[in-house]
């Protein structure tokens, strides 16, 4: 079975503009099959997203497991002086999130990559709705690649559903950092923020 969080580069294209609000503007994007969200921004992304707003969003920033690129290009447009990278396993979802960049007028670095495999750079902020369907031993892996990845008192921030397990997710992240926190809760989704 085919999921938005594997490659496959055969698939038959069917792209088309979807537009959602967010922060009282209408944002369009383009979207095809096969990629997480592919109709409007989740709910997941969509608080993640208002939570960063919040914070002092700068430096270098990555966009792991991008998808078409709402996260990342929707924060460099709040925070236009980050310098941006995106990343996801599946090349269709990177080879939008470019088009989508293009159509901000940003030019971000992104990249196919299988969680850290094709990146070599450390970073100040790493931002990401990760692949929970993925399995326990890859997210926890990834977490900890993403804190190795952080530059001196970089910060990771991740959305995670409760029921999807963002209770166990904390513990195990405290073992990597104890400046670990949850800091937005709603409905039943839980943003979590671990300092390095």
């Amino acid at each position: 079975m085919e999921h938005y969080f594997t490659d496959n580069p055969l698939r038959k294209e069917n792209r088309k503009e979807i537009s959602f609000r967010f922060l009282a503007n209408l944002e369009t994007f383009v979207s095809d099959d096969g990629v997480f969200a592919k109709s409007t921004l989740d709910f997941g992304s969509r608080l993640l997203l208002e939570t960063l707003m919040k914070e002092n969003v700068e430096g270098d920033v990555l966009d792991l497991g991008c998808g078409i690129g709402y996260i990342g290009i929707l924060l460099k447009k709040s925070f236009p002086q980050i310098s941006l990278t995106m990343s996801d396993v599946n090349s269709l979802a990177v080879t939008l999130a470019r088009e989508n960049s293009a159509r901000y007028g940003q030019n971000n670095n992104t990249v196919v990559s299988d969680g850290f495999a094709e990146i070599d750079d450390h970073f100040d902020i790493i931002v990401s709705n990760p692949p929970i369907r993925t399995g326990k031993k890859n997210i926890y892996s990834l977490f900890a690649q993403s804190l190795d990845h952080l530059k001196p008192a970089g910060r990771l921030y991740l959305v995670i559903r409760q029921k999807q397990g963002a209770e166990s997710a904390v513990r195990f992240l405290k073992t990597l950092s104890e400046k670990t926190e949850v800091i937005e809760k709603k409905n039943g989704y839980w943003i979590i923020l671990v300092n390095k």
